[in-house]
């Protein structure tokens, strides 16, 4: 029997190196560093982007999309999770945590940006090939190539729970919230649906860069004349970057005499500056202060008044952060390191006292994305002694007469209201003031008499104000 002849064989095909994309490059380092540090995205990407741009050709837009790439992704990551795990034949728990992050970041890419299907899935498996190899890169791809049959409407269709068997489950998947996260908003909010998505849809948009120019050192109309500037909503030293403005390009936030703050803490700033008060009017404090920027909107209003303000903070490193945002301050301020549950100050001290305390922040979920996934049901006990403390020096630490402004970058209940209804029991000689008609020109204020904004509805992070005058 004659052997048949053999065919030919075909030379391999030559190895090609993979192809290095510094945008991803960049945005897969900032999220090993928040999965492996549990560092912050808002720390970790300016210093990634400033290198990059000293390197040379990495542009604006370059950072635009890094920048989008990272904050996107962690904030869609409780979807995309869930989208992952319908692609993958093994629990995420065993896909190592690199992997996942290169996945996530393709995700985000396919699902929740306008890049074309194509240039998302190779520009990950890229990625892939650089950072993880060529063997993990070649599951990279099956698993985006899956993801790919969808768009992220279809998937919600398939992975969140149905709305009517479980609506804090749904909305949990659908909007990217861990559930516990999304049932103390809805208590918050106190309405039906509507209320509840719309914010959480605000959540995982991009927030504004607003800028606040400093009373006495910047204007608004220096601050208006950037190109990407638009007024603020409400307050009158708000001004508003629109999307690719940078605001360490501006003299004035570079000099100190304007910064970057939401327009929901310079809100309450000013109604605490504008309260009324029997007496004197000379002496303020600021009882949490880091990193400053409350504190400097209110030194600059109390310098106008030919008031001083004491702002303390209890960490030495961010007590430096205060001393930098007030430096060139055109009146008297001092900043101490102190703890202000053991106050160094006498008890009556101050006319007006802001208590800013330590919380959650869930109020901020559209700065810090990640928050969400580190924070527990259980750090709500770990900071509920603290901002009793707190509010109670503060109490002390006012005349009679004067005002105290408790706030917090969280909606809670636990951690607005039932805090303030607690020590006013406890605090006789109090009593609660309106603050709305303090927020001139704000909407949807609610009933009162203390405040809670909100993104959806205010633009603003969500930060809750109550106002308490000490009477005796």
């Amino acid at each position: 029997m004659s052997e048949q002849p053999r065919r030919p064989q075909k030379p391999g095909k030559p190895y090609r190196r993979p192809q290095k994309d510094p945008v991803r490059i960049l945005a897969f380092e900032a999220l090993r560093a928040v999965d492996e540090r549990d560092a912050y995205a808002n720390l970790v990407l300016p210093p990634l982007l400033r290198a990059a741009r000293a390197k040379g050709g990495f542009d604006g837009r370059d950072a635009a999309l890094a920048t989008e790439l990272v904050y996107g992704t962690l904030r869609r990551q409780g979807t995309y999770d869930a989208v992952i795990s319908e692609c993958v034949d093994r629990p995420l728990r065993e896909v190592d945590p690199p992997v996942l992050d290169v996945l996530s970041l393709g995700v985000h890419q396919l699902l929740g940006t306008r890049i074309p299907t194509h240039a998302a899935v190779s520009a990950s498996v890229e990625l892939a090939r650089v950072v993880l190899g060529d063997g993990r890169a070649k599951f990279v791809n099956a698993v985006l190539r899956k993801v790919a049959q969808h768009d992220l409407d279809g998937w919600i269709e398939r992975v969140a729970p149905p709305y009517d068997d479980d609506p804090e489950d749904h909305l949990a998947v659908a909007h990217s919230h861990p559930r516990w996260v999304v049932s103390a908003l809805w208590d918050s909010l106190g309405g039906g649906r509507a209320g509840i998505e719309e914010l959480l849809v605000a959540d995982n948009e991009r927030p504004e860069v607003t800028l606040v120019a400093r009373p006495g050192r910047s204007t608004t109309e220096e601050l208006l004349r950037e190109e990407a500037a638009v007024p603020g909503r409400w307050s009158p030293y708000a001004v508003r970057l629109a999307e690719g403005g940078e605001p360490g390009a501006i003299d004035a936030v570079r000099d100190g005499r304007a910064g970057v703050q939401d327009e929901g803490s310079q809100l309450v700033a000013l109604a605490l500056a504008n309260a009324p008060i029997d007496g004197p009017d000379k002496a303020w404090l600021d009882g949490c202060a880091g990193p400053g920027g409350k504190a400097a909107l209110l030194a600059a209003l109390a310098a106008e008044r030919g008031a001083l303000l004491l702002a303390s903070e209890k960490l030495p490193h961010r007590a430096g952060l205060v001393a930098k945002a007030l430096n060139g301050n055109p009146g008297p301020y001092q900043v101490v390191v102190g703890d202000g549950t053991r106050p160094p100050w006498r008890a009556g001290s101050f006319d007006r006292v802001l208590m800013d305390v330590p919380c959650t922040g869930l109020g901020a979920l559209r700065r810090r994305p990640e928050a969400r996934w580190r924070r527990r049901p259980e750090d709500l006990e770990g900071f509920a002694p603290l901002q009793r403390a707190l509010l109670a020096t503060a109490l002390e630490s006012v005349r009679v007469g004067g005002i105290v402004g408790y706030a917090t970058c969280s909606p809670h209940l636990a951690e607005t209201r039932a805090v303030v209804d607690d020590l006013i029991k406890q605090h006789p000689n109090t009593e609660l003031v309106d603050a709305r008609p303090l927020l001139e020109g704000v909407t949807d204020l609610g009933d009162g008499p203390d405040v809670q904004l909100w993104p959806h509805l205010h633009g603003t992070d969500a930060m809750y104000l109550a106002l308490i005058r000490r009477t005796g």
